[in-house]
């Protein structure tokens, strides 16, 4: 019994250390970075999972100009995707998203974010495992900090999940765009298994829930 306790001792001190090596590699912005955009439009940048899924989803969504896949909330300068895959950057895979708030708002978006990505589970959605599949949101002013602070209080005292959310409300750091080959990358590539099983239900979920915001 005793070598037991001494065995799930080690086992709970090696994640809480492989935790806070983590977190040391987690930028901690406590101003976002200025963007320049064009007159009248906004960006809205969100970490869910893998940046295919959530990319393909925004595409769908009147009002929204652009979307990039990229990498963001880390501290290594210019990573790739492999070094990405790896765990070790910091960084997240996440969408950026340039939208008119004339057309779809902010607040709009994050409830798409939230109804189309598992926001309880810790560095994970499905089989996606890592620091860089994380559940955060990047605000880029003040009111996106409050929208989205306010707007899991509301999911949680409702628990709409059944369980806490643990998505992070961060600083947006500097987004770095991921390789063209991730661009689009739902809309080139469809017929792969992770397409099929993965992406297409969340696009059909928000084409079917959400068909007064699609694009016409």
């Amino acid at each position: 019994m005793k070598k037991i306790i001494a065995v799930l001792t080690l086992i709970t001190i090696s994640c809480q250390s492989k935790g806070k090596e983590n977190e040391q590699l987690i930028s901690e912005n406590k101003e976002p970075v200025k963007m320049e955009v064009e007159k009248g439009l906004e960006v809205a940048t969100f970490g869910g999972g893998c940046f295919w899924c959530t990319e393909a989803i925004f595409l769908e969504l009147d009002g929204v100009k652009k979307v990039e896949s990229g990498y963001i909330g880390g501290k290594t300068a210019n990573p790739t995707y492999e070094e990405v895959s790896t765990g070790t950057t910091g960084h997240a895979e996440a969408t950026q998203i340039t939208f008119d708030p004339t057309k779809i708002s902010f607040g709009e978006l994050l409830e798409i974010f939230f109804a189309t990505h598992d926001p309880t589970t810790f560095n994970r959605q499905g089989a996606d495992v890592g620091t860089q599949y994380r559940s955060e949101v990047f605000y880029h002013n003040d009111e996106q900090k409050k929208i989205t602070e306010d707007y899991i209080k509301v999911l949680n005292a409702e628990n709409t999940y059944g369980k806490p959310v643990v998505t992070r409300v961060s600083a947006a750091s500097k987004f770095y765009v991921a390789e063209d080959y991730h661009q689009n990358y739902y809309a080139r590539n469809k017929e792969k298994s992770y397409c099929s099983y993965v992406i297409t239900p969340k696009v059909d979920k928000v084409r079917k829930q959400y068909s007064d915001k699609l694009k016409k």
